[in-house]
């Protein structure tokens, strides 16, 4: 496999003069195609700062990120907000969806505003992932009629309308119950097996037990790695144990 992001000792700074402190400190990382990847740390240890910076929403002080095959740190911001349009979806905590808008609406919407000319196109496109992601039913609901589950499944499909290369979470999980966060877990390993490259941001060690592998962050560097492809044997229970290891050694 090829690698699709490559970061070089990324420097992010945030405060002025003696206020100012490194949120990122010398990161380099290396993501394949299709590969399945967390991120963990405690809080302010620079894990969403890290995917800020790597998928272009943010800038760095110093450092490099090459995307696909394009230096993201030497691109206008028209040219990354052009990248992150067609090649990159993003899925938060809380879905951004409009309220006015019916479900399906909210899905169509960045697409439909994006190419008018193929609206018949985008809107098969819609229904399919709607049916693939198990919410076909809700396609007239308002927001107000939906599960929180159902909602980030929504978010996920709007996510994957233009075929991106890679799906960026933060946090996509944090406001669902265990139950829903499952779903929404399967959900994004099908996704990866299809061959999109899926990075996330989480505090829990159970969704990061689900990813191929898990980087650990603390004071702004990546501390630690584990590859949980080595533990495929090892039930679910197992895995949250290896990682809880881990999150206790650098203070979560």
């Amino acid at each position: 496999m090829s690698k699709i992001i490559m970061s070089n000792r990324l420097i992010k700074a945030f405060g002025k003069e003696e206020e100012k402190r490194n949120v990122l400190n010398d990161v380099s990382v290396s993501i394949e195609e299709g590969e399945f990847v967390s991120v963990m740390g405690p809080s302010g240890s620079g894990k969403s700062t890290l995917m800020f910076c790597l998928s272009g929403m943010d800038t760095v002080d110093s450092g490099s990120i090459q995307f696909d095959g394009e230096d993201l740190t030497k691109q206008e911001e028209q040219k990354l907000s052009d990248i992150r349009r067609t090649k990159m979806g993003f899925v938060f905590q809380q879905p951004t969806l409009l309220k006015n808008l019916n479900i399906f609406d909210n899905i169509i919407l960045p697409s439909i505003h994006e190419n008018k000319k193929n609206k018949a196109v985008i809107i098969e496109r819609a229904k399919l992932l709607m049916k693939q992601t198990g919410i076909e039913a809700l396609t007239k609901r308002n927001i107000k009629q939906a599960s929180g589950g159902q909602l980030q499944r929504a978010g996920i499909c709007r996510a994957l309308m233009g075929n991106p290369k890679i799906i960026f979470g933060d946090e996509p999980t944090g406001s669902l119950d265990s139950k829903s966060a499952q779903e929404i877990m399967k959900l994004f390993s099908k996704i990866s097996k299809d061959g999109t490259t899926i990075l996330l941001v989480t505090h829990d060690a159970k969704v990061a037990a689900q990813t191929e592998r898990v980087l650990f962050m603390s004071d702004g560097k990546i501390v630690n790695e584990m590859h949980l492809m080595k533990y495929n044997g090892a039930n679910l229970e197992e895995r949250v144990s290896k990682i809880t290891e881990q999150m206790k050694m650098i203070g979560m």
